[in-house]
């Protein structure tokens, strides 16, 4: 009898990277509440004991740390006392005063995030990079030498795919010792969720029957693609989880969220996802966006506002470097507590990759825009990229 090949797609997402890679570096921190963001002030300081001679580090902690810098991650004991990425981190101080702040060092971040993907890709060559710390790997018909001489098409599939995801978890902490976590399913949609359920260290695998009792019990906004506020708007309709998304009355969802986006809901609860892993593809732009909490006041949480605004600027500047380009027009996207979109635009004389070169033209960008609603989103792009002249001026 022929069995069909299966389909599968494996989401690879390292765990806490910054803050992981981090704890290499100070490895007494481990099991600690540690928050990465603070400037060359929170840079560890070595103390020697005059009595002993002994040498001891000095940390910073949040709970002396003044100003606008917001947090770029955080380990996984700091997450449980409620602090996160993109959040301001006096607000942070607040909830985890005794936590370490540590400096970013992005320099560090993309040589781990070279090391893991040049591991992967010597075991499943098929990837499509989603960022620095996470990644889809197509695992159909991968083999390793241990699978030789068995069908590639027998129900066995499965059993594969969980060597492999071992493997390849295995590769990882040999090549950079972090570790990550990896989920197999048919899909990315399916794989990019189940990524998380097992979080740190994970192997999961959700095969198309297991989606009734691994992803309907979730809350639906553990898909990618629904945030806070279509979650909350899904929760007034008594959509609480995945499952009851997926047995929704089409005919509902579309008079709140519109016929296509009614429609993609339901197929991505029901496990649907034909997108194919990309491997190769010259962006045309570059983003980042955040939906908040809360929707915030351009008046009341002009600080918050303007630390996230740096930060998503950062960040796509950081993208950018990581990838060799540089850009030429800088936009913003701004979406409103009634869900009107808007977007601005400015194309600068000479294409950037500098941070501060696309705060700035962002920040114009944002004065052409007027901030009497509440803000639930914002969002920073570069377009007309070009490759970067390595050894040029990033400003």
């Amino acid at each position: 009898m022929h069995v069909p090949r299966p389909r599968l797609v494996a989401h690879l997402d390292m765990d806490a990277f910054y803050a992981s890679v981090e704890l290499l570096r100070y490895p007494d921190l481990a099991g600690q509440p540690v928050v990465i963001g603070g400037g060359r002030q929170s840079i560890p300081q070595e103390v020697v004991d005059p009595a002993t001679g002994a040498v001891a580090r000095r940390y910073q902690r949040l709970a002396s740390y003044t100003g606008r810098g917001v947090i770029t991650t955080a380990t996984y004991a700091a997450r449980k006392l409620g602090v996160g990425s993109a959040m301001g981190l006096m607000k942070a101080a607040k909830l985890a005063p005794d936590a370490v702040l540590l400096p970013a060092d992005f320099d560090a971040y993309r040589a781990a995030s070279r090391a893991f993907k040049a591991a992967v890709r010597a075991i499943a060559p098929t990837i499509e990079d989603r960022g620095i710390d996470e990644i889809y790997i197509d695992l159909t018909g991968v083999r390793l030498p241990a699978h030789e001489g068995e069908p590639e098409d027998d129900a066995d599939a499965w059993w594969r795919a969980r060597d492999i995801a071992r493997a390849l978890k295995d590769a990882v902490r040999e090549a950079t010792r972090l570790t990550c976590s990896v989920a197999v399913a048919p899909n990315k949609l399916l794989a990019k969720i189940a990524s998380d359920l097992d979080k740190p260290d994970g192997l999961t695998i959700v095969r198309e029957a297991d989606v009734p009792a691994r992803i309907w019990p979730l809350p639906a906004r553990r898909v990618n693609g629904i945030g806070p506020k279509a979650a909350a708007r899904l929760e007034r309709l008594g959509i609480a989880t995945i499952g009851e998304l997926a047995y929704a009355d089409r005919r509902k969802l579309e008079a709140v969220f519109g016929a296509g986006y009614a429609r993609w809901m339901i197929d991505a609860a029901n496990g649907r996802d034909e997108r194919p892993v990309v491997t190769e593809s010259e962006p045309r732009s570059i983003s980042r966006e955040t939906t908040f909490e809360r929707d915030l006041s351009a008046t009341r949480d002009r600080a918050e506002l303007s630390r996230v605004f740096t930060w998503l600027c950062e960040r796509v500047a950081d993208d950018l470097v990581r990838k060799g380009y540089s850009g030429r027009t800088i936009g913003i996207k701004l979406r409103f507590d009634d869900f009107s979109t808007i977007t601005r635009d400015k194309t600068i004389d000479a294409a950037t990759q500098d941070a501060a070169a696309i705060r700035r033209a962002a920040g114009e960008c944002l004065k052409r825009v007027p901030l009497t609603r509440r803000l639930r989103l914002l969002g920073v792009r570069i377009a007309h990229l070009e490759p970067a002249i390595p050894g040029s001026d990033p400003g």
